[in-house]
């Protein structure tokens, strides 16, 4: 798991623990305690928004859907691999460059953790099926 995937399964649990309000708070406190000298690690967009687009469209176990201020088109990216996932578990074991692949599903893009963010939580169960 990388940093991004320990980033979004601490916002998680935290979430789950009622320590933050938000998807947004959590993400803020978990980036910072795991990245504590690297601002611009703190905000990378790419992972933080997989992670708040999940939050705003239910699929994150313990976190109601609303509004998180989620950029779409990562929001996209993760949504379709969580329905990916849900629709074949089995795709966790190909790792995140495969999902990847099927997520962008012809198109040419490099990845930036948002699988990661997708795979952490749902190995660690907070990703709910939908």
């Amino acid at each position: 798991m990388n940093k991004y995937g320990q980033i979004a399964v601490l916002s998680a649990q935290d979430l789950n623990a009622h320590k933050f309000s938000t998807p947004v708070a959590a993400w803020r406190h978990a980036a910072a305690k795991t990245f504590p000298d690297q601002e611009a690690s703190q905000d990378k967009g790419c992972p933080k928004n997989a992670f708040l687009g999940l939050c705003e469209e239910g699929f994150v176990k313990g976190v109601p859907p609303g509004n998180y201020s989620a950029g779409l088109d990562n929001k996209s990216y993760a949504v379709k691999a969580a329905q990916l996932l849900g629709t074949n578990p089995r795709l966790a074991a190909s790792g995140a460059s495969e999902l990847w692949r099927l997520v962008m599903d012809g198109r040419v893009k490099k990845p930036n953790s948002q699988m990661d963010v997708v795979l952490s939580l749902w190995s660690e169960g907070f990703i709910s099926n939908r």
